[in-house]
């Protein structure tokens, strides 16, 4: 008797399963009957998981997770290079699940976690890819298609001998008539059913795509990115449309759980708020030619700005503490505009890490090597110290080992955060290495393992709060080659007492300054191709239309009124008589003109040379319609530009109190100190 072609009316063919289709059955293991459905969107509950027997619930649940996948976009996903490891597979109609098999592949070059990312295509059967989460991880969006064929039932297939209505020998005439034809080749019958089979698995395995990025996005934790009132403003795009990405690195040190209360001790202070303890800035350039890494001293001594709790509205007055107290004061929102103020660099993004998620992530990772140049052991009779002990040489850290490595005070250089710092950037430029190196996490079994490690440990801003938007990021972040990616400490000095540190006069500043103007702190941008001569002004004095705007807004300090209108009174006093004002007051640490893309450069330098401006003030933007003139907090009094000393000289690279740390060096050795060897 024939069975019939209409869906639910009569027995069907079975599936392939794993065994068919020569894959280990222990990784695809086939489930109950449930109901047809896409991917659910949202991590699933422990609880929730199915007992070996029940119906197949909308989405599988994470322990059965595969080691790879292939699937394609479908209805409206976005491809991206990559490849992603996710859990299950999706439920079809008539039962069971979708098998998924293990076929990608995907290169990784970046940094992980809180500095880098990953790329490279996913390989295998399909006609997409679904990306691989890692460095912070990511995935993309990827949803089944309501028409979508159904999986279980696929369209008869003449050429198969088991098809309905088509009995051996023979094939159907135009003309509905039967007549005696060829047997096709077995080879034949086999490639028609790899191409069904890879149809199937293509539809089925999206929704399981889209069901792990949604599972990726309930990891992440977000919070508010700048709690503070300064106005900072993003800076105006280069002339090629580029602007500067930068990131607050922070490292928690609360006792908010009992594995962070393990790995950190303390038990007394797990209901103290966290202090953030490492705190880094990272400034990759508008042409992502470029890293610049600023650390500061958890101890520096600065003015946090008023702040207020999102959570439950409480105020923070504005206070001088030590810089670590700031994310006290709200959340790391606080940090941020403290960061701001102290600064004046812009600041995109943060992101945040606890003691438990950084041995979750190094444990991920699978080792990073470091250097002591003797013995040591953080530990002495007062119960001071990480606890790290190695001896003298190179040994790849990770877990508790790579977190006691971070937390290393006592026994490195003089017990200061200084030391601590360096031992920071030695681990993190060495972490780069390794993963640009591709060593790392060519398993993608590794890949899942880092990409729900990420998730799971990172706090972030709203503003980065999905792992698309961390996938891109990472994408930014690769780009940068290890010799141009240079760390540094914030040049310090002791206050009166010794019993903590201020930002060190003049090159704390110089040090600011480099990354507010885009200049890399390897001073490798001067050997740029030189530009041009100077243009002269195409545009008479009193026909130029320049707009005047206040930039002196700061948080601290309070803004200076009426700037705009003393600087435009001053303009049209020598013959710029079409300046005019903005009225928007902003914030700005540094004096600016902006002119337009391609035209106007002339105008602009003439425009700053009557000001007193330097040339640096004068910046080309895409985004400028006409020349504007801010007035930045560099410039809160006079008519007259400030003249710098008659010592100081223009900076093109950090200064050497910022004790720089290039990602290429692969001989840097901490200095153990004396008492802590052994």
């Amino acid at each position: 008797m024939r069975q019939s072609s209409v869906r639910g009316d009569g027995p069907r063919r079975r599936r392939p399963d794993a065994k068919d289709l020569g894959w280990d059955d222990s990784l695809y293991e086939e489930q109950g009957n449930g109901a047809a459905g896409a991917g659910r969107t949202g991590a699933a509950d422990a609880a929730d998981a199915p007992a070996p027997d029940a119906p197949v619930p909308d989405a599988p649940a994470p322990d059965a997770a595969v080691p790879g996948i292939t699937g394609a976009p479908v209805g409206g996903g976005t491809p991206v290079t990559g490849g992603t490891p996710v859990a299950g597979g999706t439920p079809v109609a008539g039962g069971g699940v979708a098998a998924t098999p293990p076929v990608i592949t995907g290169g990784v070059s970046g940094p992980p976690g809180i500095t880098g990312g990953v790329a490279g295509p996913a390989t295998g059967s399909g006609s997409g890819t679904v990306p691989a989460p890692a460095t912070p991880a990511a995935a993309t969006s990827a949803t089944a298609t309501k028409d979508a064929a159904d999986p279980a039932a696929p369209p008869a297939d003449p050429a198969d001998p088991a098809a309905p209505g088509v009995p051996d020998g023979t094939e159907p005439t135009a003309k509905g008539t039967r007549r005696a034809r060829k047997p096709r080749s077995k080879g034949r019958r086999v490639l028609r059913w790899s191409a069904i089979t890879l149809a199937v698995l293509i539809v089925g395995t999206a929704g399981a795509g889209y069901w792990y990025y949604q599972h990726l996005n309930g990891n992440l934790r977000k919070d508010a990115l700048d709690l503070g009132s300064g106005g900072l403003e993003k800076p105006e795009p280069n002339a090629f449309g580029q602007t500067p990405l930068n990131i607050l690195l922070l490292g928690s040190d609360g006792r908010n759980s009992e594995k962070n209360i393990e790995l950190g001790g303390a038990r007394q202070d797990a209901d103290r708020k966290p202090l953030a303890d490492v705190q880094m800035l990272l400034h990759v350039s508008a042409d992502r030619s470029n890293m610049s890494v600023i650390s500061i001293p958890r101890d520096t001594r600065v003015t946090i700005p008023k702040c207020t709790d999102p959570d439950d509205g409480k105020v923070y007055p504005q206070t001088t503490a030590a810089i670590n107290t700031s994310l006290q004061h709200g959340g790391p929102g606080c940090t941020v505009a403290t960061w701001k103020e102290l600064t004046g660099i812009y600041i995109d993004h943060f992101m945040m890490v606890d003691f438990a998620g950084v041995v979750d992530m190094a444990d991920a990772i699978g080792g990073v090597p470091v250097c002591v140049d003797k013995n040591i052991y953080s530990h002495d009779k007062k119960g001071h110290g990480s606890g790290l002990k190695l001896t003298a040489g190179t040994h790849s850290v990770k877990g508790v080992q790579a977190l006691q490595w971070l937390r290393t005070r006592y026994g490195f250089e003089d017990n200061t955060d200084i030391g601590r710092a360096k031992a920071q950037h030695m681990y993190m430029n060495s972490m780069v290495r390794e993963l640009k190196a591709g060593t790392k996490l060519t398993d993608p079994m590794k890949l899942r393992d880092l990409a729900e490690a990420a998730t799971k440990a990172l706090t972030v801003d709203e503003g980065l709060g999905s792992v698309k938007k961390l996938y891109d990021l990472g994408g930014d972040l690769q780009r940068v080659p290890t010799e141009r990616i240079t760390m540094v400490t914030m040049p310090w000095q002791y206050a009166a007492g010794g019993e903590y540190v201020v930002p060190k006069p003049g090159d704390a500043e110089q040090t600011f300054s480099l990354v507010r103007n885009d200049t890399a702190l390897d001073g490798k941008d001067t050997k740029k191709k030189k530009p041009a001569p100077d243009p002269k002004p195409t545009t008479a004095k009193d026909k130029l239309d320049v707009i005047v705007q206040n930039g002196t807004n700061s948080t601290v300090r309070g803004p200076v009124s009426g700037r705009a209108n003393v600087i435009q009174d001053r303009l049209v006093s020598l013959g710029y008589t079409g300046a005019s004002t903005d009225s928007r007051l902003t914030s700005q640490a540094d004096t600016t003109i902006t002119y337009p893309a391609k035209e106007g450069r002339g105008d602009a330098l003439a425009l700053a040379q009557a000001l007193g401006l330097p040339k640096d003030a004068v910046k080309e933007s895409s985004a400028a319609t006409r020349l504007r003139l801010v007035i930045g907090n560099d410039w809160r009094r006079g008519t007259a530009f400030p003249k710098p000393p008659a010592e100081k000289k223009e900076a093109d690279k950090a200064p050497e109190s910022a004790d720089a740390l290039n990602g290429e060096d692969k001989k840097a050795c901490m200095k153990v100190n004396p008492a802590y060897t052994f």
